[in-house]
């Protein structure tokens, strides 16, 4: 628990990226083989079930702090956060010990089901035996509300400095299906409880500025011209009956864009679509601040899927029936996709980006 601590206190201390990734990677190289699992979990959203009530914590709390109601309020209102606030009115720990982060997790999971009365005796006996931030991250346990400003992204970079794996591999493991108590660490980050080979994309190729004048390129009719459109690029991957989508910054994001799942049905294995993730609503392509309502959250709603549809402008076919596409001439790419996306019952959210 008290690297854990450490940990979040580091991940707290600074906003540079490169600083949260070394303290990541030092967390994953020295903490416990059994507490990393459980990390990876908390990082990804991965909450167990809360075992007791912010209303009885709260409670429990305003007792043992000897502290009158009113007291606790003020404080809750100055500090802002309840799991501090707790952790800082709470008397002194009667006697600190070091118990290991899977066994406090797992100890609070076998709360549930158990009456107020054991649930009680357990809190108060874990805050005597917990220093102050230790208490903190404690009572965050309980809640699942940890807000540390660490992305599904700066983690897998993380784990895969920390393990030398290839990043994507990473994510599609930790994205996948797993319980933290019954995965060791090694076997988490080198996926096998999944198949990795069915979601690797293949590298982003980016739009970048002409180095140049336009008449350098040469005749205008040796080449495709489409419109540069404002949203996110992004491919989707259809193998061995799974579908998923990648950003182009390597993360997975399947789960946010339901819209899109019923590609899992309509288009055949071993095809690769690139293109751009995009809002669009009755035809017509939103703004990206609209896209942006979408962005990186871990549950839709129907109103966010009714003013934020979402869909998907391919631009190119890179793999098609498990072949690779990319040596073949774009002319034959192109046609190859046309194909694909006539086939498709809903034209209206994955079309062709039009050529201009």
């Amino acid at each position: 628990m008290r690297r854990f601590t450490e940990l979040i206190q580091q991940l707290e201390m600074s906003n540079k990226t490169n600083d949260k990734i070394a303290a990541l990677v030092d967390y994953f190289t020295e903490a416990d083989e059994l507490d990393k699992p459980y990390v990876i979990a908390m990082f990804t959203g991965k909450r167990p079930k809360r075992p007791v009530s912010t209303a009885l914590i709260r409670q429990w709390a305003v007792e043992l702090s000897g502290i009158p109601e009113w007291l606790f309020a003020e404080s809750y209102h100055s500090v802002g956060d309840l799991s501090e606030t707790i952790a800082l009115v709470l008397p002194p720990p009667a006697h600190v010990t070091n118990r290991k982060l899977h066994e406090w997790i797992n100890d609070l999971a076998s709360l549930n089901g158990k009456d107020d009365e054991h649930k009680k005796a357990f809190i108060l006996n874990a805050w005597d035996s917990l220093d102050t931030q230790e208490r903190f991250i404690f009572n965050k346990l309980i809640s699942g509300n940890f807000r540390i400003g660490v992305s599904n992204k700066m983690l897998v970079n993380a784990l895969a400095k920390q393990s030398d794996t290839e990043s994507n591999k990473i994510m599609h493991s930790i994205m996948g299906k797993w319980q933290p108590s019954d995965i060791s660490y090694i076997d988490l980050i080198s996926g096998a409880h999944v198949n990795t080979d069915n979601s690797w994309p293949y590298p982003f190729c980016l739009a970048y500025a002409l180095e140049a004048e336009p008449g350098a390129l040469g005749a205008v009719a040796d080449w495709q011209a489409e419109w540069k459109w404002d949203g996110i690029r992004g491919q989707i991957v259809k193998r061995n009956g799974e579908l998923f989508i990648w950003s182009r910054g390597e993360e997975l994001v399947t789960e946010q864009f339901p819209e899109l799942h019923f590609l899992l049905d309509e288009l055949e294995d071993g095809t690769v679509l690139d293109g751009e993730i995009l809002s669009v609503k009755d035809g017509n392509v939103q703004a990206f601040s609209v896209l942006q309502q979408r962005l990186n959250r871990k549950t839709i709603n129907k109103s966010q899927l009714n003013d934020a549809p979402i869909g998907f402008y391919t631009y190119d076919l890179l793999e098609y029936k498990g072949r690779d596409l990319r040596e073949s001439p774009l002319a034959v790419r192109r046609a190859l996709l046309e194909k694909v996306i006539a086939a498709l019952t809903t034209k209206n959210v994955v079309a062709l980006s039009p050529v201009v």
